[in-house]
This record gives C-alpha cells, sequence and structure tokens, in this order.
C-alpha cells in the first residue's frame, strides 16, 4: 500500500496520526469504507476527549496521550499535516515498512474516475490570496470550482461530496506536500521559497524539496516566480508529464512563455500564438485589489494557472476585479488626518513584511511579536529608507531594534514593553506621533501574533479598533 491507487478498504489496518481538522473527518471517512480505524493523538486535554467520544461511537479505536507507539497491525498511516517527521510513529512505521500518508494524499487517492483537475499553489507566502483569485477568475470563466486544501472547503470533502467541479484551485502547505507522494496536478505554481518552517523541515534544502514536490507529474504548466531562481531551479528538477511547459511570472515585461506588466496592464506571452511577436493584454493592474506588487504577482500566478486551463482573456480580468482580499492582508482600515492605516497582520515572517513595506514610500512601521528564529537585518536595511518610524511591540522586539540600530540609526524607535490588551491602542498612538501627512502607519509585524494574541486575525482586529478610536476622538 505505498502510493499506488488503493481500490479496497475493507479490513485494512490504518492509523490516522493526530485529531483535529483533518485528523477526525479522515478516521470517518476511512471507518465508512470499511477500514479498522485506530487513531492515536499526543494530547488528552478536554477537546481531544470530546473528539475520541465522537469516533468511539462510530467504533473506532482512539489512543489518548500516546502518539508515538505504531499500533499492531498497521498497514499505512494518514498524519495531520503538522507532525514533524521526525516523530517516533513515523521511526516506527519506516522500520517496518508501513507507508505514511497526509490527508492531501488521501484525498487524491479517493478521487473518483471522472475527478476534477486540480491547479496547485504553493510558496512561502501569498497562497491562499493566490488561489481565491484562481478560484474567482475560474467562477468568472463559468466553471464550477472551489477553493480548498489549507484552505476553504476540506479536500477530502470536495473529493467525496454531491458537488461536481469541473477543476478545483487548492493550496498546498510544505506540510502536506511532504505527505502527499502520488500527487499529480494539471498545473501548479510555487510562488516564493524563503526560509520558514525550518524546524519542522530540518533544513532549507528539505523545505524547498518538499515544495517543489508540487511540479512533480504536472501535465500543462510548471508556473514560477522569475524574480525567485529557486522557484525556476524546482522546475528544472520536476518530474513532468511530455509536453508540460515552464511558464514564469514578473513584475516586469515578460518574454516568450511568461506572464508580466507592460504599461499598467498584465499581459500574456505563454498562451498565445507565436508567443515570440505576440501578446494578451489580461487586466489592468487598478482591477488588481490592492495593486501592491507582490499583490500584481500573486494576480499574474492565479492567471498563469487559469490561462494554463484555457481560461479566456475577458475572465482573468473579470475575475480580478470581483475578488476580495481576505481580512488583515494589506487591509486600508481607514485615513486619519491625511495618514493611512494598513493591516497587514498577516505578514507573519520576513519575507511577507518585505512584501508589505516595499508597497508604500513613507512608512510608520509597527513591527515585533515571536520571531520564530528569523533574523531581520536584511528585511530593515531593505526598507531603512521608506521608514520615518518604527514602533516595536512583542516578546522579541529587541532582535529588530537591534537590527534598527545597525542599519537605520536615524529611524526614531518607540520601544513599548506593554503586553495587555491595551499594547496595540498604545502603539498606534505612537505611531501617530510619528507619522505625518501622506504618511502610512503600517502593521506589518514580520512576526507571529501568540506571544500577545490569539492569532493573527486578533492582533489585526486590535490594530483596526485602535485607528477606529483615533479617528472618533481626533485624539
Amino acid at each position: 500500500m505505498g502510493s499506488g491507487k488503493v481500490t479496497d478498504w475493507q479490513g485494512k489496518h490504518v492509523t490516522v496520526a493526530g485529531l483535529g481538522v483533518s485528523g477526525v473527518p479522515a478516521a470517518k471517512v476511512l471507518h465508512g469504507l470499511g477500514a479498522l480505524v485506530t487513531v492515536v493523538n499526543d494530547g488528552d486535554d478536554e477537546r481531544a476527549r470530546t473528539q475520541a467520544e465522537e469516533l468511539r461511537a462510530l467504533g473506532i479505536t482512539v489512543r489518548l496521550g500516546d502518539g508515538a507507539t505504531l499500533p499492531e497491525g498497521t498497514e499505512l498511516i494518514v498524519t495531520a499535516p503538522g507532525w514533524k517527521p521526525d516523530k517516533p510513529l513515523f521511526v516506527a512505521a519506516a522500520e517496518a515498512g508501513v507507508p505514511v500518508w497526509g490527508d492531501v494524499e488521501l484525498a487524491w487517492q479517493l478521487r473518483g474516475p471522472d475527478a476534477a483537475p486540480w491547479l496547485a499553489v504553493t510558496g512561502t507566502n501569498g497562497k491562499t490570496t493566490t488561489v481565491q483569485m484562481l478560484a474567482s477568475i475560474l467562477k468568472a470563466a463559468g466553471l464550477r470550482t472551489a477553493a480548498v486544501g489549507n484552505i476553504g472547503v476540506s479536500l477530502l470533502d470536495a473529493v467525496l461530496g454531491e458537488e461536481q467541479y469541473d477543476v478545483l484551485a487548492v493550496e498546498l502547505s510544505s506540510y502536506q506536500l511532504h505527505w502527499a507522494p502520488s500527487l499529480r496536478a494539471h498545473s501548479a505554481a510555487v510562488l516564493n521559497l524563503a526560509p520558514d518552517h525550518l524546524d519542522w523541515h530540518g533544513s532549507m534544502e528539505a523545505y524547498a524539496a518538499d515544495k517543489g514536490r508540487i511540479y512533480e507529474g504536472n501535465r500543462i504548466a510548471c508556473v514560477y516566480n522569475v524574480a525567485d531562481k529557486a522557484t525556476e531551479d524546482l522546475v528544472r528538477e520536476a518530474d513532468v508529464e511530455e509536453g508540460c511547459r515552464a511558464i514564469g511570472f514578473t513584475l516586469g515585461t515578460p518574454g516568450p512563455s511568461q506572464l508580466g506588466v507592460v504599461d499598467g496592464i498584465l499581459v500574456d506571452r505563454a498562451f498565445v500564438e507565436d508567443r515570440h511577436k505576440n501578446a494578451q493584454e489580461l487586466a489592468e493592474v487598478s482591477d488588481v485589489n490592492p495593486p501592491a506588487p507582490h499583490n500584481i504577482a500573486n494576480a499574474l500566478a492565479a492567471a498563469a494557472l487559469a490561462r494554463a486551463f484555457g481560461v479566456p482573456a475577458h475572465a482573468v480580468r473579470d475575475g480580478l476585479r470581483s475578488f476580495t482580499p481576505d481580512a488583515h492582508r494589506i487591509a486600508h482600515v481607514a485615513d486619519v488626518d491625511g495618514v493611512a492605516y494598513i493591516d497587514d497582520s498577516k505578514a507573519t515572517n520576513t519575507h511577507a513584511a518585505e512584501a508589505s513595506l516595499a508597497a508604500y514610500e513613507s512608512i510608520v512601521w509597527i513591527a515585533g511579536g515571536l520571531a520564530k528564529g528569523a533574523t531581520f537585518d536584511e528585511l530593515v536595511t531593505g526598507a531603512a529608507k521608506r521608514l520615518r518610524g518604527v514602533v516595536l511591540i512583542g516578546a522579541d522586539r529587541a532582535l529588530i531594534r537591534e537590527a534598527l540600530a545597525r542599519h537605520a540609526p536615524e529611524v526614531p524607535v518607540a520601544d513599548l514593553e506593554q503586553t495587555d490588551t491595551g499594547a496595540m491602542r498604545a502603539a498606534v498612538r505612537e505611531a501617530r506621533r510619528l507619522a505625518g501627512p501622506g504618511d502610512t502607519v503600517l502593521l506589518a509585524p514580520a512576526c507571529a501574533s501568540m506571544d500577545m494574541f490569539a492569532n493573527y486575525n486578533k492582533r489585526g482586529d486590535a490594530f483596526a479598533e485602535a485607528v477606529r478610536e483615533l479617528g472618533a476622538t481626533g485624539a
């Protein structure tokens, strides 16, 4: 039971590793197919016990507080994507010759014979936005589709549900790709590569290799970022079907087999007749919401995948126009006294913050939180000329302060020790003090939020609330 197609699950001993958003549905689906399912879970908290009761009521075996031991007779493990490859359970599985699949691999295996092809997207940053743009473009072309995978509809639901799709827009994380050996997309894109989740993968090389799995077996197009050579290298290394093409996207003028930007127009020189001489206009830069450089790159990647699927040019324009980004992604909150306040709380790593900082000319930057092992010298060096002031919050703010002292010593810095619920209000007040008319106050923390907030959404909400208070009081 390696990565080949499984047609008969009756009586197969399958261990599901981890409860939660992927483990519970996987266990239910496998049980429904006749498999003998055992769920193992490291934790034994109240939530896990509630989920375990629900599964046991169906006749599924659940072991709480023991995620390390391989249950006797296991023929396959289906794991939650977050479980690290070096966990004792997987070491034991390797020694016993037991394959390990993720929820994405399970969904791929359970597709029917007439299943919708997958247009797949990965990358360190921009995945969700690109997949949502892609789904919007596909819908504008009259296709039945959904944004699935790491977002939206679960892949198992999309594959096994009654809804019939023409094509799926699939977001895939590096974790999910690691455990998806037989996945073969119609076309796929790697948006960018920057150090992230290295504690999980063990090295940058292993992280990149897992991202590159998305190109394996592609039929039509491997879409890469011209500005990020590492993505093109992954295309070169991929084993694809004969005739599959490498398609680049660039913020500059595109060459043949590329999509790019000419005089404010998104153009296609890949999916046109005589691409050495011709280009197809797809949309205007102003059709992209918001038209920040990294978001235009996302739009070009989405357009490339849609065009690879045969979508007409007008659907690219219509889909981009009707797309609304999720909250906390370079979202304009308000203008107060000539200063724009922008919420990009989703910028939880330095690569995302770099893209956000590049979108504005004169910035008061609110940054800090949990650094996750990141360093900030390169980020600060690149942004130094744009910084009018910086407000630092959170547990690892000293790392950013030290980078600022080295590379932007003339920029005024407000260092806030406060960590309670009023900290963001204080940060916004400090930012207002440092900002002048025409400036942008940008929340792009370059760090995770969990030191002070439940998640990046709550951090963004606190910022927006503090900005609205500024506008209401004028104080």
